[in-house]
């Protein structure tokens, strides 16, 4: 007779291990998606960054190319101890700025796109664009960037000194600094402009100088810094025009904000409202004067035209030697400032200014964004047309 019983647990024993292969199988399928997923994403991601470099090795100095490299979001998290507050160095209008250490003991500061800036894809191409073009000591090196997870990360040397802003409107950091050390802050800064415009193979206008933006490294030296709205001219290009008006809230001069025109004389101003910053330790966007209606340009102007310009000057960087010194950058500035950009000095004429190289330097005229009226406007005839605005009217500006 057949062996019924056998015949079952033969059966039985044939589903199990049907139902087991079934799941093994299922399991692995299922695995094997995962990791194709994973893969994928890795490898949409490297391909991103590829065509990055790619774009970049167009007009590239070859050796400093090298030097720029694609860091893995892992190397990132791990260096700054996963973006963590304590490693946070500050914030501003592309997001967090964090500290870190590479695993070959290099010190980093990174920047972070935040999701709620208004900064984004054109700002970051900008940066690493030039910063394959550019070197100069009193520039920011950048050492690499990171666009993984949908990310938009650059990675500085780090500067340990912070930003000039730290020490510039503060009286007890200020007098951590004297006349000296302002001295070669206000050259490195110089020096950084005239690459930037003489001497480069691009003609380049920062176009967001200010104090924030002047990093200082361990022994002091400035190094300008953020690239995100600069541009460039071509060699037989003067002035050009745009329709997107961006900047730092009175660091901007009257042309730009009015009719989108910028040149080579954009930077001279913001330098020379910085200047003025540095000589006085006041901010420009306060007022200033006996009835407290003077923004900080109308009030150096107006001690300089009364000859009491020292009264300008901070008495923390002020003493004996240096007196002539600063009123004589005092006036520099105000060249620096007027507010028709065709009267304003080139970067090699401030240069050779500041090196006394002038013996007699041009009177200024009133400067940009006056809301009173000087003599010499009265002698003016000339039919240039006056960009004077009401700083507080600035409407158009994106903030950063």
């Amino acid at each position: 007779m057949p062996n019924f019983a056998a015949q079952e647990d033969n059966y039985s024993r044939h589903k199990r291990l049907l139902a087991i292969s079934l799941c093994t199988a299922g399991s692995f399928i299922l695995l094997l998606g995962c990791i194709i997923c994973y893969m994928r994403k890795r490898i949409i991601s490297k391909v991103k960054q590829l065509m990055i470099m790619m774009k970049m090795m167009m007009n590239r100095d070859k050796s400093y190319y090298y030097k720029q490299q694609a860091i893995s979001f892992e190397d990132i998290r791990e260096a700054t101890n996963g973006f963590s507050e304590e490693f946070k160095l500050g914030e501003g209008g592309y997001g967090p700025v964090y500290k870190g250490r590479l695993s070959d003991g290099q010190e980093i500061a990174v920047k972070r796109l935040s999701h709620s800036s208004k900064q984004g894809n054109e700002e970051f191409k900008n940066e690493v664009s030039f910063a394959t073009k550019l070197q100069h000591v009193n520039l920011v090196k950048l050492l690499g960037f990171c666009t993984e997870r949908e990310e938009k990360m650059l990675i500085y040397e780090y500067m340990p000194n912070k930003s000039l802003d730290f020490y510039l409107f503060d009286p007890h950091k200020r007098s951590m600094l004297n006349w000296e050390k302002w001295v070669e802050i206000i050259e490195g800064i110089i020096q950084g402009l005239l690459y930037l415009q003489e001497y480069s193979r691009l003609t380049i206008v920062h176009r967001d100088l200010k104090a924030s933006n002047i990093l200082l490294d361990a022994d002091m030296k400035p190094k300008i810094s953020d690239f995100g709205i600069a541009k460039s001219f071509q060699n037989n290009e003067n002035i050009a025009s745009t329709d997107r008006i961006v900047g730092t809230y009175g660091c901007v001069p009257p042309e730009y904000v009015k009719e989108g025109v910028y040149s080579r004389k954009y930077d001279v101003y913001s330098f020379g409202v910085l200047l003025l910053q540095i000589l006085s330790g006041k901010k420009n966007y306060n007022v200033y004067g006996p009835h407290q209606n003077l923004n900080l340009l109308e009030y150096a102007y107006v001690l300089w035209k009364e000859g009491t310009g020292v009264e300008f000057i901070d008495p923390t960087m002020d003493d004996e030697f240096s007196t002539l010194k600063s009123i004589r950058c005092m006036q520099v500035a105000l060249l620096c400032v007027e507010e028709k950009w065709a009267h304003r000095p080139s970067m090699l004429e401030v240069a050779a200014m500041l090196r006394n190289e002038y013996q007699n330097l041009p009177m200024p005229r009133r400067p940009a964004f006056s809301t009173n009226k000087y003599d010499e406007e009265k002698k003016d005839k000339t039919n240039e047309n006056v960009y004077s605005v009401d700083i507080a009217t600035i409407t158009q500006l994106s903030p950063r």
